[in-house]
């Protein structure tokens, strides 16, 4: 479906951006997206683009995701990525060997309870779980069944783990991380993610941020959006 594309979103801007950036390039005032990405990660953000087109998105946002992420073991962060603060993780801890790493990531692998991070936009008590964490109030979160099909760790040279990951709807790779650190006795946070595909989605095929204005109306133009 034309009216439902993938656009590449680059470090720095938020989803909501993207989403206001399509709107002033097609003209359109209905427009959303299947899934946020965080103002630190880049990658796919699968965008609709009018009224029939939204109406896909509670689809859409259970298709399967991948990842490419990288771990800083060593330091922990109060929001689980490099946007929080960071504490260096107190000594003595030994740093894990290759053979200690695999498998602690590895037992990541299937349907598996995740505690989502405290900034997200999970709900608590019917408010935003962030907006309790940055009045400084730690939002109880429980845990929820996800699904990771397929872990790959695609290099480890301390402190840095770089993965790939494969999962289901639901995922938080800032939870991940967090777990994944925990579980080495090294604390970790989420410093690099990008999103690489969103069901048949790839990034290889998406349209990218600084050229949507150009892209976007001649591809959406004969397809009768609605404004």
């Amino acid at each position: 479906m034309k009216n439902l594309v993938a656009i590449y979103k680059p470090k720095g801007p938020t989803s909501h951006d993207v989403v206001d950036a399509v709107r002033r390039a097609t003209g359109v005032k209905k427009v959303g997206h299947a899934g946020t990405l965080d103002p630190l990660a880049r990658g796919v953000l699968v965008v609709a683009i009018g009224r029939e087109a939204t109406k896909l998105l509670s689809v859409t946002v259970q298709k399967d995701k991948e990842y490419v992420a990288i771990i800083r073991l060593g330091t922990t962060s109060h929001t689980d990525d490099a946007e929080g603060l960071l504490t260096k993780t107190p000594k003595p801890f030994s740093r894990p060997s290759p053979g200690e790493v695999t498998p602690v990531v590895m037992k990541y692998k299937g349907t598996f309870a995740q505690i989502p991070p405290a900034f997200s936009a999970v709900k608590n008590k019917g408010l935003k779980a962030y907006f309790l964490a940055r009045a400084g109030k730690i939002p109880v979160l429980k845990p929820r069944a996800v699904t990771i099909y397929d872990i790959e760790i695609l290099d480890y040279t301390w402190p840095d783990l770089r993965l790939r990951v494969h999962c289901g709807p639901g995922v938080y790779i800032r939870s991940l991380a967090r777990d994944i650190g925990s579980a080495l006795g090294t604390g970790g946070y989420l410093a690099d993610l990008e999103r690489t595909r969103v069901g048949e989605w790839t990034s290889e095929r998406a349209l990218q941020y600084d050229t949507i204005d150009i892209t976007l109306p001649p591809l959406i133009s004969d397809n009768n959006t609605e404004k």
